[in-house]
């Protein structure tokens, strides 16, 4: 089972990846979070979780160990797949999704492609114990005092950065001055601040 992967960028795309790793491309679906941070030509280094089905095998990676683990709860709970999982992922960021799934947070797990209130509400139920291992920080009554800004895109972006290993003061400095809101996605501020992080290396 490949379990780790380590190589270089030869295609991206907003959810996948193709690393070349020592002359062969091997195809890895990623959240857009990672997929962000590894533009073609760059060096990455991705935790795997593979699916072998009878008429495809599938790499699933990740920047973060955390987020790999999340994954793997997410596709543990009854009617989420790997389509859906990558998708929540995409859309909330690691903290951001714990503190959702922590509060019992249904509306704003809904606001994933793909995801009703019924799967939300499953998250919900099923995964507040096992997020809580894998997120100790995450307290519940800090989430209930920051509920609005745990759906804030402009938070995610940030907790999207310093799971990437930035410097929560680079973070915060590339994010200053972008606008927050409904309508700014986290995958245009994350993008934006990359783009001045890169800038200022």
């Amino acid at each position: 089972m490949i379990a780790h992967l380590k190589g270089s960028v030869l295609f991206w795309a907003e959810q996948l990846l193709v690393v070349d790793v020592n002359g062969v491309g091997y195809e890895v679906h990623s959240p857009t979070s990672t997929t962000l941070a590894a533009p073609e030509g760059a060096d990455v280094a991705l935790h795997i979780h593979m699916v072998v089905r009878e008429d495809a095998m599938q790499l699933y990676g990740f920047i973060t160990q955390q987020e790999r683990a999340l994954f793997l709860l997410l596709i543990g709970v009854s009617g989420v797949g790997p389509k859906v999982a990558m998708a929540v992922l995409s859309t909330l960021a690691p903290e951001a999704l714990s503190g959702a799934i922590m509060r019992g947070d249904v509306a704003a797990l809904s606001q994933v492609p793909g995801v009703g209130k019924k799967t939300a509400s499953r998250l919900a139920l099923e995964l507040k114990d096992k997020v809580a291992q894998i997120a100790p920080s995450a307290e519940p009554a800090t989430m209930m005092a920051t509920a609005g800004a745990a759906s804030s895109p402009h938070r995610d972006a940030l907790s999207a950065l310093l799971n990437l290993g930035y410097p929560k003061a680079r973070a915060e400095a590339a994010l200053a001055g972008l606008a927050d809101g409904p309508e700014q996605s986290v995958e245009a501020l994350i993008r934006h601040a990359l783009t001045q992080l890169g800038a200022g290396s």
